[in-house]
């Protein structure tokens, strides 16, 4: 008796690519999941932590674009194959942030506090000038953010709860969530210009302050 024929998932090459995209997506998740449960069981450092989820956390944002029609639920997506990847969830999903930037643990082995306070300094100039220039969309404003937010965490000496690095965190959680052709609307970018000012002008009296004399 011969073996049996291979099952096929798809008829043409639109379909292998959805069923391809959707194992990447599937890939992704448990990886991210077993990348997170090793660093709270401190098998990996933060140093070789962040850069592997930031990663992940950018293939992930990838990938979804192309997915949004297929997969417009990545927790239904989890539930559906039985994916118990709760940690996953989290940082791909809501957070779109390494633990290490998330919580206020820098990786302080590449910090370095002039550096850093220089770069924060130009990061919040260039997001404030990119919203008076009109610029609205996810996939413009979302990298500024980012930058933003790596480097606001590599100045060490800022307190846990320092209220600027909060605002920015919430801007940037929330448009991680979205699709990149998403418009923020005039309220939303009133909001965020006040927020990104009156944050830039904390760190910037916070700076004042620890300056010497």
């Amino acid at each position: 008796m011969g073996d049996a024929p291979a099952l096929k998932l798809w008829n043409n090459k639109k379909e292998q690519e959805k069923y391809e995209n959707l194992a990447d997506l599937y890939a992704i998740v448990k990886t991210t999941e077993k990348l997170e449960r090793a660093y709270v069981r401190d098998v990996i450092s933060a140093k070789d932590y962040e850069p592997l989820c930031e990663k992940l956390i950018a293939q992930f944002r990838t990938l979804w674009e192309t997915l949004r029609t297929e997969v417009p639920d990545v927790q239904a997506f989890m539930a559906e194959y039985n994916m118990q990847c709760p940690m996953a969830a989290k940082r791909l999903i809501y957070s779109g942030l390494p633990a290490t930037v998330e919580h206020g643990k820098p990786n302080t082995y590449q910090a370095n506090s002039a550096v850093a306070v220089a770069q924060t300094v130009s990061d919040f100039i260039t997001v404030m000038d990119s919203l008076k220039l009109g610029m609205k969309a996810v996939d413009e404003i979302f990298p500024l953010l980012r930058d933003l937010m790596n480097h606001l965490n590599l100045v060490t000496q800022l307190p846990a709860n320092f209220s600027a690095k909060e605002k920015t965190k919430k801007w940037y959680t929330d448009l991680h969530t979205k699709p990149a052709s998403y418009t923020i609307s005039a309220e939303e970018e009133r909001q965020m210009t006040y927020d990104m000012e009156s944050s830039y002008n904390e760190f910037m009296s916070w700076l004042q302050e620890k300056r010497p004399g």
